[in-house]
């Protein structure tokens, strides 16, 4: 199997996540990629059975939160038919962000089986806690 994770990021950590779960998915098995939105790796894209999109979370600290630079996110290409993930990165509260982004991905055709909020000093625990709930998800061993 092989899997494209692409991430939207302001401060570096939704990149840091972004890859750790592409490292985590490739130890288990599944070639997988990681590239920031700005900078798609179409012909990964295009040959993936599995899309994970992350965003940081924007807004106010206890409301309004949303997938930052959403706008960017909404000009992911079109993956129909793929089976797809996401993912938000935060600090205080992640809100409605993860709807939010399941709404978008689900837009450009993606179908959306899953996804997870990662505190942003919990990164390298909860991505690879992530990776187990994708790979069981898609019904793959988790020490392939």
């Amino acid at each position: 199997m092989k899997a494209t994770v692409v991430y939207e990021s302001m401060t570096g950590n939704t990149a840091t996540a972004g890859h750790l779960i592409a490292a985590g998915l490739t130890a288990a098995g599944v070639e997988a990629v990681a590239c920031p939105i700005t900078q798609v790796d179409l012909q990964s894209l295009s040959e993936s059975e599995l899309v994970v999109v992350g965003s940081w979370t924007d807004g106010f600290f206890f409301f309004g939160q949303r997938p930052g630079r959403g706008a960017r996110l909404a000009q992911l290409p079109v993956i129909d038919g793929k089976k797809a993930a996401v993912f938000c990165t935060y600090a205080v509260n992640a809100g409605k962000t993860l709807p939010k982004l399941s709404r978008i991905v689900t837009r450009r055709g993606g179908e959306v089986i899953g996804g997870f909020a990662i505190h942003r000093k919990r990164m390298e625990e909860e991505a690879a806690e992530f990776v187990d709930r994708l790979l069981g998800a898609l019904d793959l061993p988790i020490d392939a």
